[in-house]
Parts: structure tokens; sequence; C-alpha cells
């Protein structure tokens, strides 16, 4: 047998070839993407826990003037929703359908504190407090979209309220929030929307959001069983791992599109005769932990502050109102032990 021996050239040659493989396997894990939208089933209950605490300080200023108006305002609600899946539409090419879910508030109350009576927000905690008994359905469409809100109104009449439970009922789908496409640990994406009902037009909400990790599920209330010793006295045996959830960090910001300069006023104002001018401005935070086995929410905290400086003129008689303030938010959806689906 005749051996021979591999040149320098034939060795650089080989490590090349070992080294893409080698790449080819790291990219491959790498670009591994998940889909995180839950495959609901027809009769499905969930509980979930809210709670947010909202301070606003400001001053309105108006042709007529109120020494004795609030300057600040700190209000927290604290509300049980229980979810039930009522519809479910077949699934198509292997991904989950849409389905229709009814929110029932089991328990809803909300406090508010102000430095000087404020009807508005003795109206507010009302509002807050009537949703206790009542119920919103509303579609969770198969890219994870809401849609199709039915019942609001008979629920809460206050603007403030609504919107609150709008936000509430977006933030039972974070999947709406996700690439299309699915996503990676470490992938990093971005995201814009409009910011509807301010005063102020062409104002947007710009999200910056990272798939962190990977780590064991845990529902807050839920005990975690130690691993069983072993019956020979050796080292206790290890447990199976449990269920992993993704972990996503989002922060965002609220800006001005286009030109400073440029006209602020929305549409439904310039219809009435109102003009208006100023700043609006936000930031913060928010951390979601995702099933990955089931595509559910298990917890969502967020943090929020935005200031406005804003001014409305009536065109017709020329009075003014001006606005400058600063509202501060903090808030958490948590899945709820026991639920029929924590996982």
């Amino acid at each position: 047998m005749i051996r021979r021996r591999l040149t320098p050239f034939a060795y650089f040659l080989a490590s090349i070839a070992t080294l893409m493989l080698l790449l080819t396997f790291v990219g491959n894990a790498a670009s591994a993407r998940i889909h995180l939208t839950p495959n609901f089933t027809m009769g499905e209950s969930f509980r979930y826990h809210i709670e947010s605490r909202t301070t606003t300080t400001g001053t309105t200023t108006t042709p007529i003037a109120n020494p004795e108006a609030a300057s600040q305002l700190k209000q927290v609600a604290d509300l049980e929703v229980r979810l039930d899946v009522v519809g479910v539409q077949p699934a198509a090419n292997g991904t989950p359908g849409a389905a229709r879910l009814r929110a029932t508030y089991e328990k809803a109350s909300a406090s508010t504190e102000t430095d000087a009576y404020d009807p508005a927000a003795a109206s507010l905690d009302a509002q807050y407090n009537n949703l206790q008994g009542r119920f919103v359905e509303f579609t969770i469409e198969s890219d994870g979209k809401i849609s199709h809100i039915t019942g609001l109104d008979e629920a809460v009449t206050n603007p403030s309220a609504a919107a609150a439970v709008r936000a509430w009922i977006n933030g039972f789908s974070p999947s709406a929030n996700l690439p299309s496409e699915g996503i990676a640990i470490g992938q990093k994406w971005s995201a814009e929307r409009p910011l509807e009902n301010t005063p102020l037009a062409n104002l947007l909400w710009r999200t910056a959001s990272s798939y962190l990790r990977d780590e064991p599920c845990h529902v807050p209330g839920q005990a975690t069983a130690p691993a069983p010793d072993s019956a020979d006295g050796a080292a206790p045996r290890a447990t199976p791992p449990g269920p992993l959830c993704a972990v996503i960090l989002t922060s965002f910001d609220i800006l001005r599109h286009g030109s400073a300069s440029a006209d602020a006023t929305p549409e439904d104002y310039r219809h009435n005769g109102l003009r208006s001018s100023g700043t609006w401005t936000g930031k913060g935070q928010s951390l979601d932990t995702i099933s990955l086995q089931s595509g559910m929410l298990l917890r969502s905290t967020q943090t929020s502050t935005q200031k406005m400086d804003f001014e409305i003129v009536s065109a017709l008689s020329g009075s003014k109102m001006h606005y400058a303030g600063q509202v501060e938010t903090q808030s958490e959806i948590t899945l709820i032990a026991n639920a029929s689906a924590a996982q």
C-alpha cells in the first residue's frame, strides 16, 4: 500500500471544508424560527389578573380660570378577567385559525387620589367598577391581530376607560407584534404605527424589540415541585425540564412624523373649526413572557412616560385651551395559576 502525504495546500482545503460545514450548521441553528400564535380549542378558559397604576400631573389653562382644579391624579385599577374560547375557525396549512374569545370581568375596581376634587376622576372610577360582571368579545386572527371587538360600548362609555380596555385586549395577543416570518433567539425587529385619538396629528408609536432568551415557564402562585430523592441515598434525580417560555423585550417611543413646523391639526379637529399645535413625546419598555408550547401570554409588564404640551384654538371665536403635563403608567397582565391551559 502506498501512503501519500497531504500537502500543506491539501490540509488548507480540508480545513476550509470543515469550517464551511461548521458555519452551515451554526447558521442553520441560528436561523431556526418559531411562531408564537396561540392554537385555541373550543371551550378552553383562561384567567388573567390586570393591574395598572397611573400618575398624571399637569395644568390646564382655559378662558375660565379654575384655581381649585386638580393638578395631580393617581389611579390604581385592579381586574380579574376570564377568557372563554367561544368559537374557533379551522386551521389552514398547519397554522392556527382565528378564534373568538369572550372576556368576562369577574372582578373590577379602581381608586383615585387627587389633590382637589375632580368629577371626571370620580366618573372614571365608576366606569371601571361598572365593568364587573360585564363582558366583551373579540377575535384573535391567525396572525395574532385583534379584530371585531363587540360589547365595549355597553361595558364602558368613558373614552379613557374604553381606551384602557382596548389596550388590555391587545395585550392578550402579543404575537400580533411579532414578525410574520417567525422569530429566533437574538433577533431584533422594529415597527411603527400611528398614535390615534390625540389632539396632534402625525404622531407615531415606534417600537424596537428583541428576543432575549428562553427560560422555564413560571405562573405566579404555582409552586414548583422539588426533585425527588433517590431511594438508595444517591444524589437526587434530576427532574425533566418543564415547558419553556420566550422572553421578549420591547422599547417604544412616541415621535412626530414630518417637519416640526408643519400643521399638527388632526382632520376631525379641523372639520370642527379647531386648530392645534404643540408637542407630545413618550418612551417606555415592556417585557413579555410567552409559552413556546401554547403561544399563550404568561406575563407582560410595561412602564411608560408621556409628556404633553399643546394648545387648541377655536378658529371661530379665538378662545384657547392649553395643557402641559406628564403621564406615568405601570401595568402588569398575569396568567393566573390553575387556568385550563397555563402552559
